[in-house]
């Protein structure tokens, strides 16, 4: 029974979670809009100056602004959990007859829900302007799988980082602070060989680059050597370590 009313708690945590967004337009927009302009931005302005052999540019880019925006997708549960914890929700949490660990599985359960609508979004505009699936259907099932995963190990990454800011603004800086430099030194907008020397092997071994060549072999047919076990094995990885230490930091916070 202990599991059941655990996962009843998470589920409802869940709910409350996702039922934000709608009554949120800034949200919405986040959600549905950026990515949006990003694909254009690219597609349609950046991507008469990139060489990509091999592929159309639409091609190359689509994979890499969905592992993008997979990665950015838990911001909302920074923005929520440092939001609580700003209004003092998490001391009203602490004293209802709830597992605890609910506060954070929940909230990052809901982030699974938006990552679809944003995976919905940027692949319909990423087959509008041009991008075409070079695989059978098992491979793009199991590249949106692999771009699910991906976003729920980020969304741990933000848990911790809401728990750990000062405020709702400060969690939304300090996220994209550090994760928008990692995106961009990576193969997601422009081939490694593109870069200077001495930045290659800083975005060869950056883990986004591992996980967008993992999305493209699976939904481009090319050859990409252990990458998809690779990006399945930091997924997992940022996910453990992250999820640690935000159930770490969320102890320190309801204990004082």
């Amino acid at each position: 029974m202990g599991l059941a009313y655990e996962l009843s708690d998470m589920w409802v945590l869940a709910v409350r979670s996702a039922k934000r967004i709608p009554r949120q337009p800034d949200l919405l927009i986040g959600f549905t809009v950026q990515p949006l302009m990003f694909v254009l931005l690219f597609v349609y302005v950046f991507g008469g100056a990139i060489s990509t052999p091999g592929f159309s540019y639409v091609d190359f880019l689509i994979p890499g602004i969905i592992v993008q925006t997979m990665a950015f997708g838990g911001f909302v549960t920074a923005l929520g959990l440092s939001e609580d914890l700003k209004k003092g929700l998490m001391d009203r949490f602490r004293s209802l007859p709830m597992a605890r660990s609910a506060v954070l599985t929940g909230r990052t359960l809901a982030d699974v829900s938006t990552n679809v609508v944003q995976l919905v979004v940027v692949l319909g505009v990423g087959l509008l302007v041009g991008f075409e699936f070079k695989t059978g259907l098992a491979h793009v099932v199991a590249g949106i799988a692999l771009l699910l995963l991906i976003g729920y190990s980020f969304s741990w990454v933000f848990a911790f980082v809401g728990l750990a800011a000062s405020s709702p603004e400060a969690a939304n800086a300090y996220g994209f602070t550090i994760l928008f430099p990692l995106t961009f030194v990576s193969s997601a907008f422009v081939p490694v060989a593109s870069m200077p020397s001495w930045l290659q092997p800083v975005a060869r071994n950056n883990p986004f680059t591992i996980m967008v060549n993992a999305v493209r072999g699976l939904f481009l047919g090319i050859p990409v050597g252990n990458d998809i076990w690779l990006a399945v094995a930091w997924s997992v990885g940022i996910a453990v370590v992250f999820a640690t230490l935000a159930i770490w930091r969320y102890r320190r916070v309801v204990a004082k």
